[in-house]
């Protein structure tokens, strides 16, 4: 024989039992979305966009080109800084890609005077993985400053700094002594002059000698006469 319920026990009303059947569907609902609004955090900090917005930028190169070293110079600057030269026009040095670098020499001999003038450009473009093309240059031009001074051959080194050539350059003064095929050795006088120009360099080495007990060139002519050449050329930079 089954009990039947107390005919006066309270039933829930309708109403009742939907609100705590919503309460309870509702319940897990905001467990759910308050762990997906974590993690969307987590892949939006590991988004490729995010990423992209750390990673290092710097300038673009001002110059994309060169110009030719062995034209950047007239034949009147090449004859008075080269007296006696045979090719006004230059002698290509090296070989690859002349947009990334290039170097022209002149030489000549007038009387027992000997000068010889050689001019390299080169050029650096801007990568994020190591600098911007001014801060290449920048390190280049002081390599090449070094180059001279860490020569034990070079003696009486004298380095300064040069205003009003390109934005930045450095000039190194000193004396050396070169032999010839015939076992004879000359004293020569040279300078080297670096001239940054945005992301280009501008390398300008000018020496001279006297043969036959003829006297060296003074330091001040090797100097004024390196500066003329660097004036010019780097005005073909553009």
């Amino acid at each position: 024989m089954h009990r039947n319920a107390p005919r006066n026990a309270p039933r829930r009303s309708k109403t009742v039992r939907n609100s705590l059947a919503c309460a309870a569907v509702a319940l897990p609902v905001l467990l759910v979305a308050g762990c997906s609004s974590d993690s969307d955090q987590g892949k939006e900090s590991d988004s490729p966009s995010a990423s992209a917005s750390k990673s290092p930028t710097v300038a673009p190169a001002k110059f994309k080109e060169l110009p030719d070293s062995c034209k950047s110079l007239g034949k009147k600057t090449v004859k008075d800084l080269v007296p006696g030269t045979k090719n006004a026009s230059g002698k290509r040095v090296g070989s690859g890609d002349t947009n990334d670098s290039n170097s022209c020499l002149w030489s000549g001999l007038d009387k027992y005077d000997y000068r010889q003038l050689t001019l390299s450009l080169k050029r650096f473009d801007s990568d994020p993985a190591i600098g911007s093309g001014d801060k290449r240059a920048a390190d280049y031009l002081k390599l090449q400053a070094d180059e001279k001074t860490s020569n034990k051959d070079n003696r009486n080194i004298k380095e300064s700094e040069v205003s009003g050539i390109g934005d930045q350059a450095s000039s190194l003064a000193y004396e050396t002594k070169k032999g010839d095929s015939k076992g004879k050795s000359e004293e020569y006088r040279a300078e080297r002059l670096v001239v940054r120009t945005a992301n280009v360099v501008l390398t300008v080495d000018y020496e001279g000698a006297g043969f036959e007990d003829a006297k060296k060139p003074g330091a001040d002519e090797v100097k004024k006469q390196a500066e003329k050449a660097a004036k010019e050329a780097v005005k073909q930079i553009k």
